[in-house]
């Protein structure tokens, strides 16, 4: 009970202590007081005195009714509740909707089986079969939350119940390490294409209107692929040692797995539908969304991925895979779509008192007399880490980047293309940082497989870790070999 209360009144202190402080010049006090609350949110999600979802809503109400970025009671309202019109929002409750299909009409049971019969001898192998899928889809879905928490989630989720693994204290058993793998995989594999994840393109049209040169699809892959290697080959491995399953082998679960699936028979009709719509799926956000395949009578950009979670969602319904009744009784799903709705605005709210844009103007005017390299370094890094204050990446490019790279170009001797290159592979890899970086990282947290306290350890591990590759494997190379200056 005693560390109840200071879970409780640590947020509030620090809410009250940041207000206290002198309003900082360039600053409005609304500006002020509103990054004050928004960073007592931040400390309440990581000591989650209560669930996540009412400490979003809490903190959302509580800047609406205040008035911190819009003066007008109804213009703030409308403001608090944007978020819940946000298309990622709704892909992240779709993907949950995905798993009630997958877990109703068994398919999902299927496939865990499948795999855990061919690779469930050892844990690690399970680990590069996940990573696998997901290198495998990156390149043509633009959107990781459909990739990999509309795909990959469903799934594996279904593993660790055969390893006598669940969420809470079962979970290190082997639940959490997939969930890992799984989660910072996609983050890597995100940076490694453009086509991987929607904000990539937009970095790109900033880029060309902000340095006057364009970056091709080759030039992206090619300049992440030394990083993206390296990565993806020790991923599990480094899961692994860091944070090791207890169960590493185990030869009777294969034996078993293979058993029950006899026992299940042949594929059933509700599995055949929903395997029909999850191909159909992944056909159209690949296709669907995808700006470089042109398709006759429809061209390009025919769906948003959103709009097919919605349409695929309504044939689950119509075709009996779900009950409506299934989808209403999903408490993890309607938590996790206030939970992230409300941090979507709340974090769109930093940028719209215009607290980012302060930050970065203040750290860019830091650097003055500073080496090119060092400047470069130094941009990379707070570009990644002030995504800490972001629920979006399309939120953060679009706030942060033209200020960041607008900074490092004015600086004599900068090596152009390699600085702007870094900070567009930055924008994948940063999502791995916490619950709420990336479209994913909402579901893996929200599947309990992962703690709270172990979410933000890795998340912040794992975070240097890519930063450290980035940096130490992709500059050196990127400077070498594909600076254009």
């Amino acid at each position: 009970m005693k560390s109840m209360w200071w879970k409780v009144l640590g947020p509030v202190l620090l809410w009250v202590l940041i207000t206290a402080i002198p309003v900082p010049g360039g600053l409005t006090p609304a500006a002020w007081h509103y990054f004050a609350l928004f960073a007592a949110v931040i400390l309440a999600l990581i000591l989650e005195p209560i669930p996540a979802a009412a400490i979003g809503m809490i903190g959302i109400a509580l800047a609406g009714v205040m008035r911190y970025v819009d003066p007008d009671p109804a213009k703030s309202i409308s403001w608090a509740l944007a978020g819940f019109s946000d298309r990622t929002v709704w892909l992240i409750f779709g993907a949950f909707v995905f798993s009630i299909g997958y877990a109703k009409s068994g398919l999902g049971r299927r496939v865990a089986l499948q795999l855990v019969r061919l690779l469930g001898r050892k844990t690690l192998g399970l680990g590069y079969a996940i990573m696998l899928a997901d290198l495998v889809l990156a390149p043509g879905t633009p959107s990781n939350t459909a990739r990999s928490g509309g795909t990959i989630f469903p799934v594996i989720r279904n593993i660790p119940a055969l390893y006598g693994s669940a969420p809470g204290p079962t979970s290190r058993r082997i639940g959490s390490f997939l969930m890992w793998v799984a989660f910072a995989t996609t983050c890597v594999t995100s940076s490694m294409f453009l086509t991987s994840l929607a904000p990539n393109a937009a970095a790109l049209a900033i880029v060309k209107q902000t340095a006057r040169f364009e970056i091709t699809w080759t030039d992206w892959f090619l300049g992440f692929l030394p990083v993206a290697v390296p990565l993806l080959a020790l991923l599990p491995l480094l899961v692994y040692w860091i944070h090791p399953p207890e169960i590493k082998t185990s030869r009777e679960v294969p034996v078993w797995a293979g058993g029950e699936l006899a026992k299940m028979g042949p594929v059933t009709r509700r599995e055949w539908v929903m395997a029909g719509l999850v191909a159909a799926a992944v056909f159209l956000w690949i296709v669907g969304s995808n700006p470089r395949i042109h398709l006759p009578l429809v061209g390009a950009n025919f769906i948003d991925a959103t709009g097919v979670v919605l349409v695929v969602i309504a044939a689950m319904v119509v075709f009996r895979v779900v009950e409506w009744d299934d989808i209403l009784g999903s408490k993890g799903a309607w938590n996790v779509l206030v939970w992230f709705a409300t941090l979507v605005a709340l974090a769109d709210g930093l940028n719209r008192v215009g607290f980012v844009a302060w930050v970065a103007r203040h750290v860019s005017a830091g650097l003055a007399g500073l080496g090119p390299l060092t400047v470069l370094v130094v941009l990379v890094a707070f570009f990644f880490l002030v995504h800490y204050m972001f629920a979006s990446l399309a939120a953060h490019t679009a706030a942060v980047l033209p200020v960041v790279l607008a900074s490092g170009l004015a600086v004599p001797g900068m090596p152009a293309k390699a600085f702007a290159m870094m900070l567009c592979f930055s924008l994948g890899i940063m999502g791995v940082i916490t619950p709420y970086a990336t479209g994913p990282a909402p579901v893996y947290y929200a599947g309990g497989f992962i703690s709270r306290k172990d979410f933000w350890v890795l998340g912040l591990v794992f975070g240097l870790i890519f930063l450290a590759a980035l940096l130490g494997i992709g500059l050196p190379f990127l400077t070498a070999f594909r600076s254009v200056g």
